[in-house]
């Protein structure tokens, strides 16, 4: 299967009655929440069988297509500004929650056997610590016996909002790694070997020896890669699972960014998982083809009201009943068409 473009199918829910009949949208973007784009798809054909053309091609991507007005919604890891949202014409909101988890490969060890935190991750990234038995990784693992292996970094080649937020958590903990690489999609890598979208990661991960990246964690699930454990802010060793993205998720102030632009990285509590992230859909407040921004609209209303259970088989994190409820009351007031009528009523 090429899961970086694949057509997704999807059906309706109530909604403002733009067109009675099946309107194909598309949309393109972050690879981080494909997995789960792809379940709700695929269940929501089963109800009317109305069409998503959704391409994982990486947030960069997915932010050009949308401003280039090719794709009906553009899907991004790293939440544009609010500046730039009003200057593009553009609505942001969260579609859901993951975690990004670094995943090695190496011999004899068990997923979840080898622990690391975020000043050795930036200095593997800055190419400071080279060979898996350094002194650094040794001390975070004294019970675990470590190859004399030299460390083969793999990172994103593309335009990345898993990039970004990767970048966002170890700015947070490395001053060094802030100075000298920063925060962006696409970065200055000092080190590693590139590979497209999280698929791309992955498959690098999976073949080659000594090797750590990052991705977001259905794909380690699904490639069957060895994640790490992290050692958190609050200095508690966390595993990545469903518990640790939640205890993440709940200290967002949502509604304290504009387009709810939150980062979840390095989020205080014991139970944190510290590269937690969200991600995001962009459309246009007052779209050229309303009815295709209509359907979008139904697509991600069905998620919400529908998709919870999907999103946790996957260990992704539903977006709190509050907060979707502020979102669809968002839509109601600045998505509209031509002759400024509503898209979405929070009624229907």
């Amino acid at each position: 299967m090429n899961l970086s473009k694949i057509v997704l199918t999807a059906a309706a829910l109530a909604l403002s009655p733009v067109a009675a009949y099946a309107i194909d949208i598309s949309g393109a973007g972050a690879t981080f929440p494909y997995p789960i784009y792809a379940k709700w798809a695929d269940a929501y054909k089963k109800e009317t069988g109305n069409g998503l053309n959704y391409q994982s091609i990486g947030s960069g991507g997915g932010i050009k297509q949308i401003k280039a007005k090719t794709v009906t919604f553009g899907a991004t890891d790293a939440p544009l500004p609010g500046k730039e949202l009003d200057e593009s014409g553009l609505a942001q909101f969260p579609a859901v929650m993951g975690a990004i988890v670094p995943v090695v490969n190496l011999e004899g060890i068990k997923p979840g056997e080898l622990t690391l935190d975020g000043p050795t991750v930036a200095n593997i990234y800055l190419g400071a610590i080279k060979s898996w038995d350094d002194p650094a990784i040794a001390k975070l693992n004294p019970n675990t016996k470590l190859p004399k292996q030299a460390i083969v970094p793999v990172r994103r080649s593309d335009g990345s909002g898993t990039t970004y937020n990767f970048a966002y958590y170890l700015a947070e903990i490395s001053p060094e790694w802030k100075s000298k690489v920063g925060v962006s999609t696409a970065l200055q890598w000092p080190v590693g070997i590139g590979a497209k979208g999280n698929e791309g990661v992955a498959g690098n991960v999976a073949q080659t020896k000594g090797s750590i990246g990052y991705v977001e964690y259905a794909y380690a699930k699904q490639n069957k890669l060895i994640h790490t454990k992290m050692i958190n802010k609050a200095g508690k060793t966390v595993e990545p699972n469903a518990t640790t993205f939640q205890a993440a998720a709940a200290n967002a102030d949502w509604k304290s960014v504009p387009g709810y632009g939150v980062i979840l990285a390095n989020q205080p509590g014991d139970q944190s998982w510290p590269m937690t992230a969200a991600t995001w859909i962009l459309l246009y407040k007052k779209p050229e083809k309303a009815a295709e921004t209509a359907e979008a609209l139904k697509f991600f209303a069905w998620s919400y009201a529908k998709g919870d259970k999907m999103a946790e088989e996957l260990d992704y994190v539903p977006m709190p009943d509050n907060v979707v409820n502020d979102i669809l009351k968002m839509w109601s007031a600045d998505v509209k068409d031509g002759s400024g009528k509503p898209l979405y009523s929070p009624t229907n």
